[in-house]
């Protein structure tokens, strides 16, 4: 009989390798992994509860050996809860209950993009329960500022007294978004930014080309694992470096490979650093001879407050041609240039 294959250790970015190393050397309970998307939040409080509920832990993290570890890999370990938006659960394959699952299956709902008050009753049965045979317990939140006022306090008195050895790690990429009671009863970790060298050869090592990878970082604002997604969904430096100025021409194909929230992220970056150069500041996410001369302040600025409006909406049924229509359109109008 052959033996199993050997599990090896998930290989992290140099920068939350050795936030996980930090991390690990501290005492706390409960921790919120807090900062902007891209930096790694998710991925951080992963290694920390598979570290925590792992038999063999180093100073590094888990041993990725044990069974803990692997019960962690498929999923199944009875001593970590997750508390996560269904609509994300589903994308990262962790298990809903039964319930909800089955209530999924048969259409009777769709997924909610908010962690619902009634897996959060869960976890507070999940806090209560004897321990599988570790030495603790572990629940991870994320994204945090995704539950609601209820939400929030239904967790808050097993957040600030857990049971037995129960520990939390909460990432949030909006940590304002919480409420106060949330962030006083958890230490707080804020995410470090990578450089802009470490950045790019971890992009080069998950195969983004060297020509993508600096064009992709700026596109995403300097927020790496952001950058890597622009990637995956198939966005090259060419598209990106023409898209202001197809824009100015009304060409709605720069924008309608994506979804609708995709193509107004697009635009409020086009929209963001037209401002900047009209403010005389450096643009953010295009190059400055990529900008079309176009639009006044006070254009840019009420395309800019229509297209955060637009964000709130964007999930929702409308026809996606009519809106990235709609959506180019309303971009020509406000880069209008003005003499």
């Amino acid at each position: 009989m052959s033996e199993a294959p050997v599990r090896t250790r998930t290989i992290l970015s140099p920068w939350v390798q050795g936030q996980l190393t930090t991390l690990l050397a501290r005492r706390g309970h409960a921790w919120l992994l807090q900062g902007p998307s891209g930096l790694g939040q998710y991925t951080l409080a992963l290694e920390l509860a598979r570290a925590w509920l792992c038999d063999t832990p180093t100073d590094h993290g888990a041993c990725y050996q044990c069974r803990s570890c692997h019960a962690v890999d498929v999923r199944t370990h009875a001593d970590l809860c997750t508390l996560m938006p269904e609509t994300l659960a589903l994308e990262l394959h962790w298990p809903l209950d039964e319930k909800t699952q089955k209530d999924l299956d048969d259409k009777k709902r769709k997924p909610s993009k908010e962690i619902r008050v009634e897996a959060a009753r869960d976890m507070v049965g999940f806090s209560q329960q004897t321990r599988s045979g570790g030495k603790t317990k572990v629940v991870l939140v994320y994204p945090a500022e995704r539950m609601n006022h209820i939400t929030a306090n239904t967790i808050l008195k097993t957040l600030e007294e857990p049971p037995g050895e129960t520990r939390f790690v909460l990432a949030s990429e909006a940590a304002h978004m919480l409420l106060p009671t949330i962030r006083s009863r958890c230490q707080t970790h804020t995410m470090v930014w990578p450089s802009v060298d470490e950045s790019l050869a971890w992009l080069q090592g998950q195969g983004v080309s060297d020509v993508d990878a600096p064009v992709l970082l700026r596109a995403a604002g300097g927020r790496t694992e952001d950058a890597l997604a622009l990637a995956g969904s198939g966005l090259k430096a060419g598209h990106w470096a023409t898209l202001p100025k197809a824009i100015a021409r009304g060409d709605v194909s720069a924008v309608s490979d994506g979804t609708p929230a995709q193509a107004i992220a697009m635009l409020q970056k086009l929209c963001h650093d037209l401002l900047a150069v009209h403010a005389g500041a450096a643009p953010r996410f295009f190059m400055p001879m990529d900008l079309p001369a176009a639009g006044s302040v006070a254009s840019l600025s009420q395309w800019s407050r229509e297209l955060m409006q637009a964000a709130r909406t964007a999930e929702h049924p409308f026809n996606a041609g009519l809106m990235f229509e709609a959506l180019v359109a309303r971009a020509q109008l406000a880069l209008r240039p003005k003499f």
